[in-house]
């Protein structure tokens, strides 16, 4: 059963729903949302609902300005200093540490990973530029993670395909999924079904989890 926890910060409290692992842990997920929606999200539903099977703990996090009910995301550095004091608290529980989220929540985990004392950073629909402005790329925050980073991303997202990523250096791993926008939302003539496409989410996540033998 998931419970909930608020972190203080800078910018206000933030809040962390907590999906423990079954049985002994071995490592604390923690994810954030994005500028348009909170963690309701369904691809990180459908991880914090797979994952503790698997001896993951998946905190969900809810960004100060989400929490105060505002609707519009605030700049960059205020995300970040949002994010890093719970960072450090899901570092307090002891574990490897993989930090995460999806679109502006993936940004913020690739910026902070390294200082959050992170060991992994995943990306879910990584924002790699405004629709219909390839030229505004953000793959500099990607690409400098510094640490093993997996991108999951749809093959129909508008904020970036697959194949407009650059050459990911060693260690950086990308999964696409087929008819997905960037919302992981696949058309209802698509081959593959919804809840396949989630799963397909789920197992890219899972397999690399399992990878990186933290």
């Amino acid at each position: 059963m998931a419970d909930r926890e608020t972190v203080a910060t800078d910018t206000g409290d933030a809040a962390v729903t907590w999906h423990r692992a079954a049985g002994r842990a071995r490592l604390v997920l923690g994810l954030g949302h994005g500028a348009g929606g909170g963690i309701e999200a369904p691809d990180l539903v459908a991880l914090a609902a797979a994952l503790p099977a698997r001896g993951v703990t998946v905190a969900l996090v809810e960004q100060p300005w989400r929490v105060a009910g505002r609707k519009v995301a605030p700049a960059p550095k205020t995300l970040d200093t949002g994010w890093l004091p719970v960072a450090r608290r899901l570092a307090a529980e002891g574990l490897p540490l993989v930090v995460g989220g999806r679109s502006a929540g993936a940004r913020v985990a690739c910026r902070t990973g390294a200082a959050g004392g992170a060991a992994a950073v995943l990306a879910l629909a990584f924002p790699l530029h405004p629709p219909g402005k390839p030229e505004k790329s953000r793959a500099e925050e990607l690409l400098g993670t510094g640490l093993p980073t997996l991108v999951v991303q749809g093959e129909k997202d508008t904020f970036g395909t697959p194949a407009e990523f650059p050459g990911l250096p060693a260690g950086h791993r990308l999964a696409g999924v087929p008819f997905a926008g960037h919302g992981f939302a696949v058309p209802k003539r698509a081959s593959l079904s919804q809840p396949e496409a989630l799963a397909l989410v789920v197992r890219s996540v899972a397999d690399w989890l399992d990878d990186l033998a933290l």
